[in-house]
């Protein structure tokens, strides 16, 4: 399962590394609506929340599906500027119809918007679809997709503002404390791209990130057997702290390719026991389980969902989820008509820190 960026013709300069603070505001984000995947940040974001104000906590809830299980393109630039306001500029800049099919991305995967595929915004079989699988995530999620159908300028701008009081509230003081690691990691990064070339700096990015033996592309580990192209545009790489474990890419069609890595290296694991061990091990030796486990890693899903998104039978489905449950890695939770599955992550980090970051690629 991989993401391949085609490479081939591309001079060397296109290939950058950079930081961006609006792709570190969003991987805090994320940190905030998701604190058990990254159990070394749990203190940070209960701090955060207890100081945030009432007004700016629900903002965030009303729009956290922007950034919890998979995050918008647009929320990670190609082009990364010093300030978070000239990368929100840059934002403003896209049209409505971008952003639109950009925020809408509920779910990894086959149920991502393609480019090609009609507007929710002016297509009524797309919208209806839109909704029907933000209603799947939730009542919140259902009624931000609706204000963002309705009236796409003034959810923008609420969003943006949003995004500005986070800087007041948190960012800047976050950003001035990891501004040092991440231009450490670019330092280096570049130096080795200028000394050694693409090679040896992609393998420093991450284990899962490599260049193919003919150095035609760029192999990402993901979810999902991916292609796309960094023809013209080039690819960019931005280091993250607060992304930790994940390795986040943007490579939906009309988008420039942009990877934002971990810089940290993961804390060790606490150890189980074997027989826990066995039994978890045992479950995930099947690819469909594994599969099925780093799709509920980006959020809660349903036996249905999980069935078309891997185009297998709904009995089929929920044979493998009883496995996962029964290795205790799974829980299901009844909402209303829907049964959602949710990863058990701190049982999942027991297993290693290898595999709780492959898990969350």
């Amino acid at each position: 399962m991989t993401l391949r960026i085609d490479i081939s013709g591309l001079p060397s300069g296109r290939l950058r590394f950079a930081a961006s603070p609006l792709a570190e505001l969003t991987a805090m984000l994320h940190v905030l609506a998701e604190p058990g995947h990254h159990p070394q940040l749990a203190g940070w974001a209960a701090d955060v929340w207890a100081g945030l104000r009432p007004e700016l906590a629900e903002r965030l809830r009303e729009a956290e599906f922007l950034w919890r299980s998979s995050q918008a393109d647009f929320l990670i630039p190609a082009r990364p500027r010093p300030t978070l306001a000239e990368e929100l500029d840059d934002v403003d800049r896209i049209d409505d119809e971008t952003y639109v099919t950009a925020a809408l991305v509920t779910t990894c995967g086959s149920n991502r918007v393609h480019f090609a595929a009609p507007s929710p915004l002016t297509d009524a079989t797309a919208r209806e679809r839109a909704l029907d699988l933000a209603l799947a995530r939730g009542a919140r999620q259902e009624a931000f997709a609706e204000r963002l159908l309705a009236d796409p300028a003034s959810v923008r701008t609420r969003v943006r503002h949003t995004l500005e009081q986070c800087a007041e509230a948190f960012f800047d003081a976050a950003w001035a404390g990891v501004a040092v690691r991440l231009a450490t990691d670019l330092r280096l990064k570049n130096d080795l791209l200028k000394r050694q070339g693409i090679g040896p700096a992609l393998a420093s990015v991450s284990g899962a990130v490599s260049l193919a033996p003919d150095g035609a592309c760029i192999i990402v580990d993901k979810l999902q057997d991916k292609a796309t192209t960094a023809h013209g545009a080039g690819v960019t790489f931005i280091p993250s702290v607060f992304g930790r474990p994940h390795l986040v890419a943007v490579h939906a069609p009309g988008w420039q390719p942009v990877v934002q890595y971990p810089v940290a290296e993961p804390s060790p694991s606490q150890p189980v026991s074997l027989e826990t061990v066995t039994l978890r091990l045992e479950a995930l030796a099947h690819p469909v389980r594994l599969r099925l486990l780093r799709t509920l890693a980006r959020g809660p899903h349903t036996t249905r969902e999980l069935a078309h998104t891997w185009e297998l039978s709904p009995p089929e489905a929920s044979r493998h989820l009883a496995v996962l449950r029964r290795a205790g890695l799974l829980t299901a939770r009844r909402h209303g008509r829907y049964v959602r599955y949710t990863v058990n992550l701190p049982d999942v980090t027991a297993l290693g820190t290898d595999l709780l970051a492959a898990v969350l690629r």
